[in-house]
C-alpha cells in the first residue's frame, strides 16, 4: 500500500524541553488512524508537525513524499479543529461555495450534505444562529470541501448527538473505503474501536503502542470471568486460576486475569458447583489505562 504520511525520527522541542521525542511512524493510503494519549502527551504538537504548521527541531515530516507545506501538498488536505470559528453574517451554504472555490477540485454541494447530514434548513442558516452540533456538521463539511485525500480530525464529534455522531462515523467509513487517509484525537474511546484501524497512543511526549484496537485489547485489558454459584467457597479455593484480582459479591464471583482461556480450564478443572458463565474481553479503556497510568484521555 501507498504511504501517505512518514514521520521518521521527529521530536520538537521549547525552551530546552521535549514535546515529542523520537517518534517514528507510517501511515498508509485508506488507513483510520486515533491518536490517544492523556494531556500533555503530545498530540497536538504531532498534529501541527504532519500539518506543517510546526517544524520539527529534529527529524522529518513528508506527505506523500513531499514537505506538507506546499501548496500542492496542502490542496489535498482536510482539517477539522476542536474549536469550531466561523465568518460571521453569512449562511452555511455561502460559505461551503466560498471554501470549495479555493480548491481545483471540491466536492460538489449534493456530496458534501449527503456526507455531513447537512440539511436545506441548515444550508439556509446564518452561521451565528448555528447550535454546538450544527456547527461541527458546518465544521467537517469543511473540511470535505476540497475533496482531501487527507483529513485530520481534533475531537471531531464534540458537541455532536448520538445520532449525528452515527452519521459523522458512517461517512467516515465511506471515505476510507474509497482511499481517503485519516488521522483523528478523540476522547470517545468506543469511537476509536468502532472506527480506527490503528491507534497510536503517546505519553510524556513519546509513541508508546502502535496496533490495532483489538491487539491493544488482547495484550493489554484485563478479562474478566463471572459465574454464579450456592456454595460458599472461600476466595482461597480459586487460587491457581492466574487471577489479579477475585471479587465475590454474594452468588456472584469475577474474576479479573489476563489469561481467560487458561483460567477457564482451571476453574472447570476444580468442578465447582458454578453456573452461568460469562467471559468479558479486555477493554480499550483498561488497556488505555495501563499504557498511560491515567484515566484522562483528550
Amino acid at each position: 500500500m501507498t504511504t501517505i504520511i512518514d514521520c521518521m525520527a521527529v521530536g520538537k522541542s521549547f525552551k530546552g524541553k521535549s514535546a515529542v521525542k523520537d517518534l517514528s511512524f507510517q501511515m498508509k493510503k485508506g488507513e483510520v488512524v486515533a491518536l490517544l494519549g492523556p494531556n500533555g502527551a503530545g498530540k497536538s504538537t504531532t498534529i501541527q508537525m504532519l500539518l506543517g504548521l510546526m517544524e520539527p527541531s529534529v527529524g522529518r515530516v513528508t506527505i506523500s513524499g513531499q514537505n506538507p507545506k506546499l501548496k500542492a501538498v496542502r490542496e489535498r488536505i482536510g482539517v477539522m479543529l476542536q474549536e469550531v470559528r466561523l465568518l460571521d453574517t453569512v449562511t452555511v451554504k455561502e460559505i461551503l461555495q466560498l471554501v470549495r472555490g479555493y480548491y481545483p477540485r471540491p466536492l460538489s454541494m449534493e456530496q458534501l450534505t449527503r456526507l455531513t447530514g447537512l440539511d436545506e434548513s441548515s444550508l439556509n442558516t446564518r452561521t451565528e444562529k448555528l447550535s454546538g452540533g450544527q456547527k461541527q456538521r458546518v465544521s467537517f463539511a469543511l473540511a470535505l470541501a476540497g475533496n482531501p485525500d487527507m483529513l485530520f480530525l481534533d475531537e471531531p464529534t464534540t458537541g455532536m448527538d448520538a445520532i449525528a455522531r452515527k452519521t459523522f462515523w458512517k461517512s467516515i467509513r465511506e471515505l476510507a473505503e474509497r482511499g481517503t487517509t485519516i488521522i483523528f484525537t478523540t476522547h470517545y474511546l468506543d469511537e476509536v474501536e468502532v472506527a480506527a484501524t490503528r491507534v497510536l497512543m503517546m505519553n510524556h511526549g513519546e509513541l508508546i503502542e502502535d496496533a490495532t484496537p483489538a491487539m491493544m485489547k488482547k495484550k493489554l485489558g484485563m478479562q474478566r470471568i463471572s459465574f454464579l454459584t450456592d456454595a460458599v467457597y472461600r476466595p482461597e479455593t480459586y487460587q491457581g486460576l492466574a487471577a489479579t484480582d477475585i471479587r465475590i459479591d454474594g452468588k456472584k464471583v469475577t474474576i479479573l486475569t489476563g489469561n481467560a482461556d487458561h483460567s477457564l480450564k482451571i476453574l472447570y478443572a476444580l468442578e465447582l458447583e458454578i453456573s452461568e458463565v460469562t467471559v468479558n474481553r479486555g477493554t480499550l479503556e483498561e488497556a488505555y489505562s495501563q499504557l498511560t497510568d491515567s484515566p484522562e484521555v483528550s
